[in-house]
């Protein structure tokens, strides 16, 4: 499956002289794949793979030295074959579990000569911060791989000339046909079913794109990877408290207004006993951070109000299945609920997958808006709408108050310009 990241991975491969490069990201989002891919296109008349997570022993190559000669030298002999630079590459996979192959890239980074290294690693954030050894700042390249977005959804299922019109219209503000802007509707509503982990997808297209057919368990085999990964890397932090917090983002959701509540996770919950928690689910990538802001200005970190935010997990498709949403509350009830939640979401899904930060505004009590977004048009607002009823008071008060470039609307309603609003279809948040 064809993703975004390969164009970067290619013009990492072009460059006369590279840092190593490092790919993260959260768990089963594709990282091996993407990579074991890329080295095997690449060219290269050897590849040298190393997984330290199936192979705890492959550590043993960085124990005694950093120098990149002798740990290349271990290899050769372990492998029985020499590996000159120019000829090789080497994708070293889950490199979280070696802290001494993390601390080595600074050392091939430096030498004269020039090594081709590839890694993919998981919590990255996670483990970064509790390195003994210095992590090798400025002497890495790192790239994030997040789950698929839209538009790469799109590719997969053969609809690369839909993803193309979409962006075209977005572009242009000019509206879908009727029958394409349902069509893409109605895909949108399957992508929010399965959401943008690989594996789910991979199922879904294996089963000729039937939901009726779709291994549910493969999104909880995902879960609970997750789950495991809380006990194993959690160290110092309890890992019940990440769990906790975890399993409370449904009901954190599920009322009106999203602001995260630690009176949700446990009676009488506080910031002091859970904050670390979250901050590890943050630095893992499975979870999504919002962060209020009063006064929109640039930049925007300068107002963040880091009391007030809302959580979202990294994918829909998690989302769903943690929260018990079946496939048909999504396609049959189009007064659920619950829908809003799913909606956003999947909004902050693919605001984060374009690399946005995630802000949010309201004005106490009386308005809210979903997103702001910082770009070349200044700070936009940015409303979210799960279906094309769009009045929106909130929207009104934040124009009238802070007199933006323009508004952005995301909802069901077809690709458009007026009284100064863009009006974005859910299927195109994924231009933004």
């Amino acid at each position: 499956m064809k993703r975004k990241i390969e164009n970067t991975l290619q013009k990492w491969s072009e460059k006369e002289r590279h840092l190593p490069l490092m790919l993260i990201g959260a768990r089963q989002t594709g990282k091996t794949y993407v990579l074991r891919d890329f080295v095997n296109s690449a060219g290269f008349e050897n590849i040298v793979e190393i997984n330290f997570y199936e192979k705890a022993d492959y550590k043993d190559f960085f124990v005694q030295s950093l120098n990149p000669q002798d740990i290349v030298r271990k290899i050769e002999l372990y492998f029985q074959k020499l590996l000159p630079p120019e000829k090789t590459i080497f994708f070293f996979d889950e490199i979280q579990d070696c802290e001494q192959a993390i601390a080595s890239l600074k050392f091939f980074a430096e030498v004269q000569e020039q090594y081709h290294i590839v890694c993919a690693g998981s919590l990255p954030g996670v483990k970064i911060n509790r390195l003994k050894s210095p992590f090798p700042v400025g002497k890495v390249q790192i790239e994030y791989l997040f789950p698929m977005d839209f538009e790469e959804f799109l590719w997969a299922i053969n609809q690369k000339m839909l993803a193309d019109e979409i962006r075209n219209c977005f572009d242009t503000n000019t509206s879908l046909s009727t029958i394409i802007h349902q069509k893409a509707l109605d895909i949108y509503k399957q992508y929010l079913c399965i959401g943008g982990m690989p594996a789910a997808l991979a199922d879904y297209i294996k089963n000729d794109q039937n939901l009726v057919k779709t291994d549910t368990s493969i999104i909880s085999d995902i879960i609970t990877g997750y789950l495991a990964d809380m006990t194993k890397y959690s160290e110092n932090i309890n890992s019940l408290k990440i769990n906790n917090v975890f399993n409370s983002i449904p009901a954190q959701l599920a009322k009106e207004k999203h602001k995260f509540q630690y009176k949700l996770i446990e009676i009488n919950g506080k910031k002091e006993k859970y904050e670390t928690a979250i901050e590890w689910l943050l630095q893992a990538g499975i979870l999504l951070k919002v962060q209020l802001v009063t006064k929109p200005q640039i930049p925007l970190l300068i107002d963040e109000n880091h009391n007030s935010f809302k959580l979202y997990l990294l994918d829909v498709g998690i989302f769903n299945k943690l929260a018990g949403i079946k496939f048909a509350d999504i396609l049959q009830n189009e007064k659920f609920n619950y829908l809003g939640a799913i909606t956003e979401t999947f909004v902050a899904q693919q605001l984060t997958a374009n690399r946005h930060k995630l802000y949010f505004w309201n004005s106490g009590n009386t308005a809210e808006v979903d997103y702001l977004l910082h770009t070349e048009d200044g700070i936009i607002p940015c409303e979210v709408k799960a279906d094309k009823n769009v009045g929106s008071k909130s929207l009104s008060v934040y124009v009238e108050r802070h007199k933006p470039k323009y508004s952005i609307r995301i909802s069901a309603k077809n690709f458009g310009f007026d009284n100064n609003i863009k009006s974005t279809p859910l299927y195109g948040a994924f231009c933004l």
